[in-house]
């Protein structure tokens, strides 16, 4: 864990000559090396900016922390357009003790992936869910985050914000298939939060998601459902296939790294993406992410 910081600045940099350094720390994390999938549980929190998130964030991590598991928060941040770092506005607002040094926090830049997550957040959340029990990835809640990170997260959580149009927008917005969990916040609000749960609840009956929990949650005092929270989130991550979901983000990660290398005019000469996707199919299902890049890059 006290490595954590010296990985995620590895990830991060944009050095030609760490290109390797990561794909080594990646082989050693993957399942060939390590006998089996990595133990942490990676859980995903997306929802719309102001729903709440990092105040949840802060609940959940004083209850993981209070059943002893170890916790690493990758908040996803809107990029700098000077520095192209994080803008650390995420982590600034996550309540943690700076002498915990089982909570590790860390703001990651969106890059240009506007609402998405950026290669370097995937490769750290493989490599800390070798070392950390939970892995947190905090987006900002814009486009096709939800979608991106339902790739990399064992676990997805989408917040939602009662009487601010948040459930009207989930409702139409067709991304009833993404969340494993469903929170509403601000469960403080009472009628309106009630009321929230009742309709979303019916949404996902409607969609055919019924086993998707939805949890109602206050983060003020008196602060209120986060265990049930926990439990859910819990709950999924037992019934979860969790080495073909892990399979699957590998893969979905190599591609997406192909598409920032390559863009669409190299997915083109490779055959398009149905042909990639079968080709990724094909590797071996231990394979490190760079391993499957490399098989893709292999076809130009």
């Amino acid at each position: 864990m006290g490595a954590a910081p010296a990985v995620l600045n590895l990830v991060e940099s944009r050095a030609p000559r760490d290109r390797e350094d990561v794909a080594a720390l990646l082989r050693a994390v993957s399942p060939a090396a390590l006998g089996g999938e990595a133990r942490g549980h990676v859980v995903g929190v997306t929802g719309p900016p102001g729903a709440g998130k990092s105040s949840l964030l802060s609940e959940l991590c004083r209850a993981w922390r209070g059943d002893g598991r170890s916790v690493a928060v990758l908040a996803v941040d809107p990029s700098s357009k000077r520095s192209g770092g994080a803008l650390l506005g995420d982590r600034a607002r996550i309540a943690f003790d700076p002498e915990d040094r089982g909570l590790f926090i860390r703001s990651t830049a969106a890059g240009d992936r506007l609402g998405g997550l950026a290669p370097a957040t995937r490769a750290a959340a493989q490599a800390l869910a070798a070392a950390f029990d939970v892995v947190v990835i905090e987006t900002v809640g814009v486009g096709q985050s939800e979608t991106e990170v339902g790739e990399v997260a064992d676990t997805v959580a989408v917040i939602v914000q009662p009487g601010s149009g948040d459930v009207l927008q989930f409702l139409k917005s067709g991304i009833m298939e993404i969340p494993d969990v469903l929170v509403i916040t601000k469960a403080d609000l009472g009628d309106l939060a009630r009321r929230a749960r009742r309709d979303l609840s019916a949404a996902l009956r409607s969609a055919g998601s019924r086993d998707t929990k939805v949890v109602a949650v206050s983060s003020v005092s008196p602060v209120s459902g986060i265990d049930e929270l926990v439990e859910a989130l819990d709950a999924h991550r037992a019934t979860l296939d969790v080495g073909a979901r892990r399979v699957a983000a590998r893969r979905a990660g190599a591609l997406a790294d192909f598409l920032v290398e390559h863009g669409e005019k190299g997915l083109r000469a490779i055959g398009g993406r149905r042909t990639a996707v079968a080709a990724l199919s094909e590797q071996d299902p231990g394979a490190d992410a760079p391993t499957l890049l490399a098989s893709l890059e292999d076809r130009l």
